[in-house]
Order: structure tokens, then sequence, then C-alpha cells
């Protein structure tokens, strides 16, 4: 990992291949090539949410969690190399504890909607599952330590939870909510 980037237009993808952090190349439409590219849109969506109004503790835990996804990408991006620690993955498990805990309990399945930061930290989540399934297929092809699969399980988990945190976050210090499913058969059981 100690080359960085000087010149972006290289040509050498041209024929369908990518280069690795070990140097050997691999077909674009590799497993691994898969997995990479979900948890980089995953770090670029959590760009975008950071573009929105939210409490300063999220925005921290946000780019920290940025800095992990980097992490992740790196370790994918070298078979056999460990970047993500175990760490990475206990702050996600105190930080869903922190935040779930500040919630009223769920009565009901919730949309992913709401205000604008919360709809973006869904879409996260959705990126996040994504990325697990590529981590996933990729075990299954190649040894993969359990960290990187923990970490996008215990990341859509934590999304998901901070997309109801942002639904109740206002600027003007006004409450708001969840945006609750109506489903026809509860609906139906509750009036019979």
């Amino acid at each position: 990992m100690g080359q960085r980037l000087t010149q972006i237009a290289t040509r050498t993808g041209d024929h369908g291949t990518t280069g690795l952090g070990d140097n050997t190349r691999v077909s674009k439409d590799h497993l691994r090539v898969h997995a990479m590219g979900d948890v980089d849109e995953l770090n670029s969506d959590i760009g975008v949410l950071l573009c929105e109004p939210m409490p300063e503790d999220v925005r921290s835990l946000l780019v920290d969690i940025q800095h992990q996804l980097f992490n992740l990408g790196g370790e994918l991006s070298i078979p056999g190399f460990e970047l993500l620690k175990v760490d990475a993955v206990l702050a996600l498990d105190a930080a869903l504890e922190r935040y779930n805990a500040q919630l009223p309990r769920l009565q009901e399945f919730i949309l992913p909607a709401g205000t604008r930061a919360a709809a973006q930290a869904h879409v996260c989540r959705t990126v996040a599952r994504r990325a697990e399934r590529a981590v996933v297929a990729l075990g299954h092809a190649e040894t993969l330590k359990d960290t990187p699969q923990q970490f996008l399980n215990r990341l859509s988990d934590l999304m998901f939870v901070l997309a109801r945190v942002l639904n109740r976050y206002r600027t003007d210090g006004s409450v708001g909510d969840d945006v609750y499913w109506k489903s026809q058969k509860l609906a139906q059981e509750s009036t019979s």
C-alpha cells in the first residue's frame, strides 16, 4: 500500500482487467472486484449522507466509519492482507447499543423514508447489505478473515438505527418520527 496514484488514466484496464494491491491482475468481474466496488459505493453513499444536517456525534461516527471502509477496501484489494481490525466491529457494536437505547421500541415495520438524511441512511443500509453479500460470495471462493463480513453486517444494522435517529433530528428543535408501513393485513386484523 506504499504506492500512491500519480496518474489516474493508466489505460491498463482497457481490456477488462484491473490491478490488485499485490500487483496481480484480475478480471473486472472478479468476485473480489465486486466486493471492492460495493464497499467503495457504500463509502461514497455515506459521503452523500454527510452533506445533510445531523447531530455532530453522528457526523463524527460516520467519518470514522468512512475511514474503516477505506481500510476494508484496502484489505480486499490485497489478498491475504489485514487492515480492518476487530476493534472496528466492537466500535460499531457500541454505537449500535448507544443509539438504539435512545429510540422508542418499534411497534411496526418502517419504510425507508422520512427526512432526506434518514432516507440516505437507508440507502447506505441497503448498499452495506449488498457489500456484505459480495464479501460472503468472495469468502466462498477464497479464504477471508471474519472481520470484513462482521463489520458490514453490523454497519447495515447501525445504518438502520441511524436512519431512525436522523428521522427524529430537527434543526428547529422539534422531534420527528419514523414513517410506518401501513399493512393491509394488520389494518384488517385490528378492525376485526
